[in-house]
């Protein structure tokens, strides 16, 4: 059920994707942007009418020219040296994206690493904090999930998920 692969985030066959917002949610760098200019000018307006995010938090809006249903946009941390509950901010974003999923009626959905990019959170320490936030969730919240995707733009982020995923045995 939870699948770590290397890929584009936006080519993803599933219900939902999530995507790495900034608190505006109205698109910027990285998964952001591509999200955004995949999904089409839609999006920006339906996420302008969200009032931004918390970081965090999740709002979600339908997916638009994305292959996927709907696109839930999870404001991660801002990397300050882990003095600023980053950890906890971060497997915030996951488990509220997860629950949103659940609200939504999804049963696949794909995730970014999130933080990692311009916000500069060290993939290191975000892809154990993504892993055990995800797989806690799955074990202990009922949920009709039969695909959770973590999607590694690279072969960098892709070892350190997978180097996560060995230490915490699963």
């Amino acid at each position: 059920m939870l699948e770590i692969t290397l890929g584009d985030l936006t080519d993803q066959q599933v219900e939902a994707l999530v995507n790495a917002a900034n608190p505006t949610l109205l698109g910027g760098g990285g998964v952001d942007g591509a999200i955004h200019r995949a999904a089409g000018p839609q999006l920006r307006a339906a996420c302008s009418l969200l009032g931004g995010c918390e970081t965090g938090q999740v709002k979600s809006t339908p997916g638009f020219e994305l292959w996927a249903r709907y696109v839930i946009h999870a404001v991660g941390p801002i990397w300050q040296g882990g003095q600023a509950f980053e950890d906890v901010l971060l497997a915030s974003c996951y488990r509220a994206a997860l629950a949103e999923g659940v609200r939504l009626g999804v049963r696949t959905i794909a995730f970014p690493s999130i933080s990692t990019g311009a916000y500069g959170y060290p993939l290191a320490l975000a892809a154990p904090v993504a892993l055990a936030a995800i797989t806690d969730w799955l074990a202990t919240q009922p949920h009709g999930y039969t695909l959770v995707r973590l999607v590694c733009y690279d072969t960098t982020t892709l070892a350190a998920y997978q180097a996560a995923e060995a230490a915490l045995g699963h």
